[in-house]
């Protein structure tokens, strides 16, 4: 058996990249089982459940601006995130949500990264859950 071997730069290169490819869009989509992505009814149904922790990922400024009524403020693109939710229970329900479901989504995928098991992460923003009926308060 004549096994022929080359060391072609450019095939490795291209090898290397789609392995560096596929690793990427399966590191950085929401694909966690700990994570549910939920319409406003069903995000208002679950957090009803007692143990729940709703979660606001939005800016200081938009939650006093008007934020679902009990509901704790934790930017996520602030740089004190991680200490925040470094201090909610990982087993524990966590409910997330933001102005238009792209900072929850992200918010969603650090909380399972860092280990919590039940995430509920709302597809859509505040004006959704308002308009389902969720109180909404400003501070």
């Amino acid at each position: 058996m004549n096994v022929r071997t080359t060391n072609n730069p450019v095939r490795s290169a291209l090898v290397v990249l789609a392995i560096a490819t596929a690793l990427l869009v399966s590191a950085c989509s929401s694909g966690s089982s700990a994570i549910s992505n939920v319409d406003a009814q069903a995000f208002l149904s679950a957090t009803s459940q007692p143990g729940v922790t709703v979660v606001d990922v939005r800016t200081p400024a938009e939650y006093a601006a008007g934020h679902v009524d009990g509901a704790v403020n934790m930017s996520v693109e602030g740089p004190e995130f991680s200490a925040q939710i470094a201090t909610l229970d990982k087993t524990g329900s966590v409910a997330v949500y933001c102005h238009s479901g792209r900072r929850s989504a992200m918010a969603a995928d650090l909380l399972a990264g860092s280990g919590f098991t039940t995430i509920i992460n709302l597809q859509g923003g505040i004006a959704d859950l308002q308009a389902a009926g969720a109180p909404i308060v400003a501070s």
